[in-house]
C-alpha cells in the first residue's frame, strides 16, 4: 500500500514539472510569434529643385539705308554684326560700297546702318547713333588704340583706321577729339557719329 501511495505522488510530481516544463515553452513559443515585427522604414529621396530657365535676351532693333534691297528696321539677335543686318535687309545691291564698311562689327540696339555707293559723296557714317553705354564706358582712346580697335567705332573701316594711326604716328598724340578730322576721310559726318564713341589723354 505504501509503495503504491509512493508510486503516485512521484506520478503526479512528474506530470506537474512535465506540465510546467510544457506551458514555459508554449508560453516562450507564443511570446515569440505574437511580437509586433520591426517597422520597415524605406527613405524617399528629396526632389530636385528643377533651374529656372535663363531668360532669352530682347533681340535689338537696327535701322538699315542705303545701298541694300530693303531698307527698313530689322530685329537681330544681340551680338549681330553689319553683315548680319545686310543679310536681313535682302543682301548689298550691286552699286554697294563693302570696302568701306567693318563687316564683322557687332551693332548695339538702335544704331543706323547705312550702306553707301561707290563714289557717293560724303556719305553719312556706316554706323551712327543707338543706345549709349552709361558713363561713356567703352570709349575708345583714339591716342592708342589699335587698328582693330578703331574699326569698331561707327563710320570707320580698317583703310580709315589704317589713316589714323599713321597720321598718328606721324604728327603725335592727338590734342582734341575734334583734330581726327584731319584724317582723311572722316569729315564732320563721320565725326558726329563718333564723337561720343572716342576719347583722348589728357
Amino acid at each position: 500500500m505504501e509503495q503504491r501511495t509512493l508510486r503516485v505522488v512521484g506520478l503526479v510530481l512528474l506530470c506537474s514539472v512535465l506540465g510546467l516544463i510544457t506551458g514555459t515553452v508554449i508560453g516562450y513559443g507564443a511570446g515569440r510569434g505574437g511580437r509586433a515585427s520591426e517597422p520597415i522604414t524605406v527613405s524617399t529621396p528629396l526632389p530636385t529643385a528643377t533651374p529656372s530657365p535663363s531668360p532669352t535676351p530682347a533681340p535689338i532693333r537696327v535701322y538699315i539705308s542705303g545701298s541694300v534691297r530693303n531698307p527698313s528696321v530689322c530685329e537681330l539677335p544681340v551680338g549681330a554684326t553689319v553683315e548680319d543686318a545686310i543679310d536681313v535687309a535682302g543682301g548689298a545691291t550691286a552699286d554697294a560700297d563693302l570696302e568701306c564698311i567693318n563687316l564683322a562689327l557687332e551693332l548695339r540696339d538702335q544704331q543706323h546702318v547705312h550702306v553707301p555707293k561707290e563714289g557717293e559723296a560724303d556719305p553719312p557714317p556706316v554706323i551712327s547713333g543707338g543706345a549709349s553705354e552709361p558713363g561713356g564706358l567703352g570709349k575708345v582712346n583714339i591716342n592708342t588704340a589699335t587698328v582693330e580697335e578703331l574699326e569698331t567705332l561707327p563710320g570707320i573701316g580698317e583703310v580709315t583706321a589704317q589713316r589714323i594711326v599713321a597720321y598718328r604716328e606721324a604728327n603725335g598724340a592727338f590734342k582734341s577729339i575734334e583734330e581726327i578730322q584731319q584724317v582723311s576721310g572722316i569729315g564732320a559726318k563721320t565725326f558726329e557719329g563718333m564723337r561720343d564713341s572716342i576719347k583722348i589723354d589728357r
